[in-house]
């Protein structure tokens, strides 16, 4: 259990960097939450459709590697990996071939479930009127098309910004900083949910209240070091610490 000075202490910091004179004077009005990882427990097949991927084109990688790229676009991932192990840039052709042999394999394994505790998590949200935005990096239709049935009424479409929706994707802070403008908010008032250490970054540097989730194999340090201003151990965490965070 997170200790209530722990959080007061971090957004006392935040009220800080943002000109308030308390913790008391933060008042958020929008949260930006990352998908994959954070909403759903899909992480897994993600790296693992990657790894396979990655093997189609005779290359073998570390599996685990794949969560940091957690919060990149397709095309971005797909370059960096061609980068390392051909020594050049992807086609635009195979850009789009390998991201689909990708989302085929994503889509071959059983679905994915809601994250525990993100249902109350948002449900808490919005009876307290903060406008809830979605944030991901990820093209998968599949579990975008399933957020109005696993969470009913809490995402409007246009809030919903994905990699189709920037230029940059994270860890270029533009994501978050479009989601801002799409909720009418300012980064003093927005606060991020983030589960990867580039989605952190993102968050960070969007000058949002950053909350790192521990939710996969990334330590607790790597999100710290990215710049979240609190680590918490789950959604359930999270979902439990929210009234500290919500006034």
């Amino acid at each position: 259990m997170i200790h209530q000075d722990k959080i007061n202490a971090s957004l006392q910091r935040f009220a800080a960097r943002h000109g308030l004179a308390s913790a008391g004077d933060v008042k958020f009005r929008a949260a930006l939450i990352d998908m994959d990882g954070t909403l759903y427990d899909s992480m897994g097949h993600h790296t693992l459709a990657w790894h396979r991927m990655m093997l189609d084109l005779g290359i073998a990688t570390d599996r685990d590697r794949f969560y940091l790229f957690e919060g990149m676009t397709g095309k971005a991932t797909i370059n960096l990996l061609f980068r390392e192990y051909l020594h050049r840039d992807a086609t635009d052709a195979e850009v789009a071939e390998h991201y689909h042999r990708k989302t085929v394999y994503f889509n071959e394994m059983p679905p994915v479930k809601p994250m525990s505790g993100a249902a109350q998590l948002l449900s808490a949200l919005q009876a307290s009127g903060i406008t809830c935005v979605l944030v991901t990096g990820s093209g998968q239709r599949s579990l975008i098309d399933r957020l109005q049935r696993d969470f009913p009424g809490i995402f409007s479409p246009d809030m919903i910004i994905t990699a189709a929706d920037v230029e940059h994707g994270k860890p270029d802070p533009e994501p978050y900083l479009k989601a801002m403008e799409r909720a009418g908010v300012s980064p003093s008032q927005a606060i991020v949910i983030e589960n990867a250490p580039l989605g952190v970054r993102a968050g960070a540097r969007s000058g949002a209240f950053t909350v790192g989730l521990t939710t996969g194999p990334v330590p607790v340090e790597a999100l710290e070091c990215e710049g979240a201003d609190i680590v918490l151990p789950s959604m359930e965490a999270l979902a439990g610490a929210a009234a500290s965070f919500i006034n």
